[in-house]
């Protein structure tokens, strides 16, 4: 092993192949000539004093060493990609780029008209969504503005609640044709219900619900709110949805409203150090203006739950 610590360049070369299992397909990821991506393992692995590769049928095998760099390969690969953020914009211009860390559900049922009408205001500022049910650390500059759904503790995060969302039972119109309206919980016991395949996840709605479940319960599985959302529109079965996000669809309907519900917090956050950026300061007032305008309930139900009759 050498005294010279190895560049950026070799580690986001290793990381690539790691990720990619060849030097082409890290070439091509990197946009470098394979030879390029080959030197540049080489002199890591000359740099480390061990190899860090073995050939296989399938490509390239990380060793055991290689596979416990990774993680510090990707921290400083988050750094990088945070500092060229930071760079490609002065702090009071809005340009520049915003990354932006929600769940799957909030990415790709809510954000896009919310992040089109801020691009129409900002076409300068380009947008970096990462979906993602896990909270990225926003200390570690994952991502530079998160929407979360449990308050952010960590005492260098600027963070709001803007909202709650509150969840309910719902299911397609012709499914209540076929089945009938539930009016208690052994009525819906005798119906298909849309819910997780894990117990892990399933565990996340016992807790929340209240109310007991197991996996056989489930005539249809999975573990992707995007897919069971996907399944419930289709009329797959009975499933949880957000009130807001069901209403812009007419042909669902709520299902024993204020039986089975419960209420997500709604918190944009961000670095503190982030407030000097004028592209953050615009990204996370515009998220927190339209994230509450989502979790806020019509007029007409201001006193009552939203979805109750």
């Amino acid at each position: 092993m050498t005294s010279v610590a190895p560049g950026w360049e070799l580690y986001r070369s290793f990381l690539a192949v790691v990720r990619e299992g060849s030097l082409s397909g890290a070439a091509r990821q990197l946009g470098l000539t394979q030879p390029t991506v080959g030197r540049h393992v080489d002199a890591l692995e000359q740099t480390l004093g061990t190899g860090l590769f073995t050939r296989s049928q399938g490509g390239l095998a990380p060793t055991e060493l290689a596979l416990s760099l990774v993680p510090h390969a990707e921290a400083m690969s988050m750094a990088a990609e945070a500092l060229q953020r930071a760079a490609s914009g002065e702090a009071e211009e809005d340009r520049g780029t915003v990354r932006i860390t929600a769940s799957e559900m909030i990415g790709t049922e809510v954000l896009p008209p919310i992040l089109a009408r801020f691009s129409e205001k900002h076409p300068r500022i380009a947008i970096e969504l990462v979906l993602s049910n896990r909270n990225d650390d926003l200390i570690r500059r994952d991502a530079d503005i998160a929407i979360r759904m449990i308050r952010p503790t960590q005492s260098s995060l600027v963070a709001r609640k803007v909202g709650t969302i509150a969840l309910g039972l719902h299911a397609h119109k012709n499914l209540i044709q076929r089945f009938g309206m539930p009016l208690s919980i052994h009525d819906l016991m005798q119906c298909p219900i849309i819910g997780f395949d894990r117990e892990s996840s399933i565990r996340r709605l016992k807790d929340l619900g209240g109310f007991p479940l197991s996996r056989e319960l489930f005539a249809f599985r999975c573990d992707s709110d995007v897919g069971q959302f996907a399944a419930l529109k289709a009329g797959v079965g009975f499933g949880m949805c957000q009130y807001p996000l069901a209403r812009r669809y007419r042909d669902l309907v709520s299902v024993l409203p204020g039986a089975i519900e419960f209420e997500l917090d709604v918190w944009i956050a961000m670095h503190e150090d982030l407030k000097t950026s004028r592209r953050m300061r615009l990204m996370f007032d515009h998220l927190a203006k339209e994230m509450a305008a989502y979790t806020r309930p019509p007029a007409e139900n201001s006193t009552a739950k939203p979805g109750r009759k």
